[in-house]
């Protein structure tokens, strides 16, 4: 029996997988270009060992991002009052942990590369160190966006940490990864096939149209 017997069904997980990364993004977004824009352009004690720390969580295994928010959000654990678990608002926490260092340590890495080729020439030019920075930061905006659509693309792709704390529940929770998952283990391989082209699909019409308002190209 295939895990999605309808187009109403399949339109609700693709929904839902689009509505689950696109808060997550949105979120890390929020907490990551600001961040990574602070690491990026201030030198101060310690931070090697922040960047090293920021690098150290982008390649956070999911599994392990996905039993944290579960062990934070089930029944006896600290927020399990919340009733969160099994929930899309779980499925976007997991996913916040994941995106946030990705978008933070490229962010960081692009504003320190511009910050290096263009805030001395700025000065030199007769900026103040502020107008050095929001030069250094309006330089860098195609890697900002560049590095939210690569945690766009890591949140949808995401499988391990999600079905920990979202459970992969029809109607509920199911999102095109979990999807894929369960077709390919009942051995439904052509279903578990064609979720994935919509997901390709899905993936490349979002690069496109961030790739578009970036750079004005069709």
């Amino acid at each position: 029996m295939s895990a999605v017997s309808s187009w109403s069904e399949l339109g609700g997980i693709i929904l839902l997988s689009l509505a689950v990364s696109g808060t997550a993004v949105l979120l890390a977004s929020a907490v990551g270009v600001p961040l990574g824009s602070l690491l990026g352009l201030s030198r101060f004690r310690g931070r090697p060992l922040l960047v090293r720390a920021t690098y150290t969580l982008m390649g956070l295994p999911p599994t392990v991002a996905g039993l944290a928010v579960y062990m934070l959000l089930r029944a006896p654990g600290p927020l399990g009052g919340l009733g969160l678990i099994f929930t899309p608002t779980a499925m976007v926490i997991a996913q916040w942990v994941l995106v946030t260092p990705i978008i933070i340590g490229l962010v960081a890495a692009a504003v320190e590369d511009k910050d290096r080729r263009f805030r001395e020439t700025a000065v030199l030019l007769g900026a103040t160190p502020w107008q050095a920075r929001l030069l250094v930061l309006r330089e860098a905006r195609p890697a900002v966006f560049a590095a939210v659509v690569a945690g766009l693309g890591r949140a949808m792709a995401e499988v391990g940490a999600v079905m920990l704390v979202g459970g992969n529940i029809r109607w509920q929770t199911r999102v095109m990864t979990t999807a894929i998952l369960l077709e390919t283990r009942r051995g439904n391989f052509g279903d578990a096939l064609v979720l994935g082209g919509v997901l390709l699909v899905i993936g490349f019409l979002l690069n496109s149209a961030i790739h578009r308002l970036q750079t004005g190209e069709g």
